[in-house]
């Protein structure tokens, strides 16, 4: 098979030769490229875009075995679960539109190395190090804009041609794709794209350097990564550098800080309101109460929520509104895990489910996280709406 030019490159890393073959995630011919080279037996190496939790989701198919929901929504981890369910949502929609497993090249790339005894290697970040840097680096508006744009590609994406995938493979417009998506998103495209561009060439800096170095290694990467690895091939990160890109920062206090801010504002105006009279005190409360407690519970019933947790919403939202350590969508989701557990049966079918959003509202699991999420929501909304009614109902 020919060999496109711009997407298999060759380097020296000490006395190991690393050929970086770049691949589409959806695409046949990626498939057939990456079993040509595997097959070929140049290679005593084979070295892939995948951490160790993601290999063992490939290679055991049974994350869904060690994932309990409950200790999920008590560790405060719901949110990464939902952003990681819906980058695969719209992967996997992709995926079928096109015909052809999302991911499949990686997947064919460790069956092959299994299968000729060729040694293999992860060399990309840990997924919960990378979604963890995404929650607490990136600002709360770019990460507004990657979920509507994540939720628009799931349920609303166009159509697209596999000699369109074909075109992002070979770099046509994959590279003005990711210089646009860094002007909009700077932060986020560091986090996903930058970083983990980094931590790779330093993953196989690493291989190269120890003393079992393989002579020749195959790493398959996205081409998007491909583009960001070539200039950092020429000087790899040092081991400091990794171990800093592999570490998860303590959250921003900001969220705190603007939480406390808030719930200080509240009980002022409610102190305000009890000095007029205390009726107008009552009236506020009752406010504060009716807006946060009401949207919150609407957005549990949309997401079709356990009637126990709608109401669980409703009583909880005026309360973890005044507490920034605690959210409403938190409770709700506990409440809503208790009342209704997940069976095997959707965990099973959890990632086909999650690529059709009528089923989101079907499969437990991807219910419990829309609850989560619109219940938050819904608080959210209620905290500011009432908010605005209290300073209006003292001041207008």
């Amino acid at each position: 098979m020919e060999q496109p030019e711009d997407i298999v490159k060759t380097f020296h890393l000490g006395e190991t030769e690393i050929t970086l073959m770049g691949t589409a995630h959806v695409s046949k011919l990626s498939v057939e490229m990456v079993e040509e080279h595997i097959q070929s037996g140049d290679y005593d190496c084979v070295a892939v875009e995948l951490c160790a939790p993601r290999l063992e989701s490939i290679t055991k198919q049974t994350w869904w075995k060690n994932l309990d929901i409950y200790q999920v929504f008590r560790k405060k981890k719901a949110g990464l679960l939902l952003i990681n369910l819906a980058l695969s949502a719209y992967q996997k929609r992709l995926a079928d539109r096109i015909g052809v497993e999302a991911g499949q090249e990686m997947i064919r790339a460790v069956q092959l190395a299994g299968e000729k005894d060729i040694r293999l290697e992860v060399i990309d970040r840990d997924i919960s190090v990378t979604l963890h840097r995404l929650v607490t680096e990136v600002s709360f508006w770019q990460k507004l804009k990657i979920v509507g744009g994540l939720v628009a590609g799931v349920f609303v994406g166009e159509d697209i041609s596999e000699e369109q995938i074909e075109d992002l493979k070979r770099g046509d417009l994959l590279h003005s794709v990711v210089g646009e998506f860094g002007d909009e998103l700077p932060e986020i495209k560091r986090v996903l794209i930058d970083e983990r561009d980094q931590y790779m060439v330093g993953r196989l800096a690493q291989i190269a350097e120890a003393e079992s170095a393989p002579k020749k290694v195959l790493a398959l990467v996205g081409a998007g990564h491909l583009i960001g690895m070539l200039p950092t091939m020429q000087a790899p990160p040092d081991a400091e550098h990794l171990k800093k890109l592999d570490t998860k920062p303590p959250p921003s206090r900001w969220g705190l800080y603007i939480g406390w801010g808030i719930c200080v504002f509240i009980l002022a105006m409610f102190v305000v309101g009890f000095r007029q009279s205390p009726e107008l005190g009552e009236q506020l409360i009752w406010t504060w109460v009716l807006f946060n407690g009401g949207f919150c519970a609407l957005g549990t019933l949309i997401a079709l929520g356990h009637p126990v947790s709608i109401i669980a919403g409703f009583f909880a939202a005026p309360l973890t509104s005044l507490n920034p350590t605690i959210g409403a969508g938190m409770v709700v989701g506990l409440v809503e895990s208790y009342m209704r557990k997940p069976k095997v049966s959707d965990f099973e079918t959890l990632r086909e489910d999650i690529s059709v959003y009528s089923r989101w509202w079907k499969n437990r699991v991807a219910r419990l996280l829309l609850i989560f999420f619109l219940s938050s929501f819904g608080s959210m909304i209620g905290t500011y709406t009432a908010g605005a009614s209290i300073v209006n109902q003292l001041f207008g």
